[in-house]
């Protein structure tokens, strides 16, 4: 595998050819310069009829929006490009199927206190943002991204504090939205410097897709206040290698040079990753950039998105492919979040394929990742 990457600035469309460098590397000018509509994408791409029906009846149940950068990423001639696939509306969006679900996971049936959910009895998610640079058309979340009226307040963000530090079964706190991110560096310093002040919280994570979708947002100065309050387990969202480009390289060093600790959550997309050779790929290139490939996560059943999911096989197919192929360090969880809070599982390839009882306790035969059997003795434990 090649250790040269691409740069968006280099793959930039005619749209943003007179832009230099300065302006691109600037996540202001990113974030103030995002397509939205269907005349924002002339001479970026070629719009199918069905994209621009998509686009057009999209509108009223989940806008638009995508960076340049992300923009630049995305193949302009092909309507399969894995990264247009998720950042563009689908006719698929825009049909709906009785067991979907406007809050798949009940994050808010598990609120305590408005924005933060307390569904594990260790960990609670922090909502801070209603805002993403990205609109990925995948989102299980849109019932709140990209809605003003879900904004968190600073009080809202407050009150969920209090909470946790007045609750000390909470070790774990993820901080998510929308993107936490769009937040300025004084408000997650903020942020993160009051719940590092609370003495039975372990683990301060942060879930962000900035380094995918925006990675000019990984600032010197942003990786200064991760620094002060080290470490913070960053959750990514690559979902294929093609998004982890020179720019996103850039920002994956800086956070691990901040003292990050970073994993990789990819959603399992038909037609963007469903194939074991696309994920091997990712997850080494992940690696060499210092991202250990975290969790495949199954599709959830949230509105709109049914089109992208993909059978239980597909995922345990992948996995089964990756295991003694790559180091166990590049294997990650599959897990399916069941519907109405259940939490999360892990779903497993089956490898053992006979028992039998022996004098000394059952012969188990297993199977390997290259369809060897071996038989081990399972030890009677009286």
């Amino acid at each position: 595998m090649s250790s040269v990457l691409h740069s968006s600035f280099d793959l930039r469309p005619p749209r943003f050819e007179q832009v230099g460098q300065p302006q691109w590397a600037s996540w202001h000018w990113q974030h103030q310069n995002r397509l939205r509509t269907i005349d924002d994408f002339r001479d970026v791409l070629e719009l199918t009829a069905q994209q621009r029906q998509a686009f057009e009846a999209s509108t009223d149940r989940f806008r638009v929006a995508l960076t340049p950068h992300y923009a630049a990423l995305m193949d302009p001639d092909d309507p399969g490009c894995p990264i247009r696939l998720q950042a563009m509306p689908n006719p698929g969006e825009l049909t709906d199927h009785p067991f979907e679900r406007t809050d798949p996971l009940a994050e808010e049936e598990h609120m305590p206190v408005p924005g933060l959910t307390h569904r594990y009895p260790d960990r609670a998610l922090l909502y801070v943002s209603h805002h993403c640079p990205v609109y990925c058309r995948h989102c299980t979340r849109k019932r709140k991204v990209s809605n003003p009226t879900t904004a968190a307040s600073k009080a809202q963000i407050q009150r969920s504090i209090d909470y946790i530090a007045d609750t000390p079964q909470i070790r774990d706190v993820i901080i998510s939205g929308g993107d936490p991110l769009t937040l300025s560096d004084e408000r997650l310093d903020d942020i993160l410097g009051k719940l590092r002040r609370i003495e039975h919280l372990d683990v301060i994570r942060l879930g962000t897709r900035n380094p995918v979708t925006l990675p000019q947002r990984i600032t010197a100065e942003l990786a200064e206040v991760l620094k002060r309050h080290r470490p913070i387990y960053i959750n990514t969202h690559f979902n294929h290698p093609a998004e982890l480009c020179e720019e996103a390289a850039t920002a994956l060093r800086r956070l691990v040079d901040a003292g990050c600790v970073l994993g990789n959550q990819m959603v399992l997309l038909r037609g963007v990753n469903d194939d074991a050779d696309t994920v091997m790929k990712l997850n080494r290139r992940l690696l060499r950039h210092g991202c250990r490939p975290y969790y495949i996560l199954q599709c959830d059943m949230a509105r709109g998105i049914t089109h992208f999911r993909t059978p239980l096989k597909t995922g345990l197919e992948i996995m089964d492919h990756l295991r003694g192929r790559i180091g166990g360090v590049g294997v990650p969880d599959f897990v399916v979040d069941l519907p109405g809070g259940g939490g999360k599982v892990e779903l497993l390839p089956e490898y053992i394929i006979d028992r039998r009882p022996s004098e000394h306790g059952d012969v188990v035969t297993f199977r390997n990742f290259q369809g060897e059997q071996f038989e081990f003795v399972d030890v009677d434990g009286s």
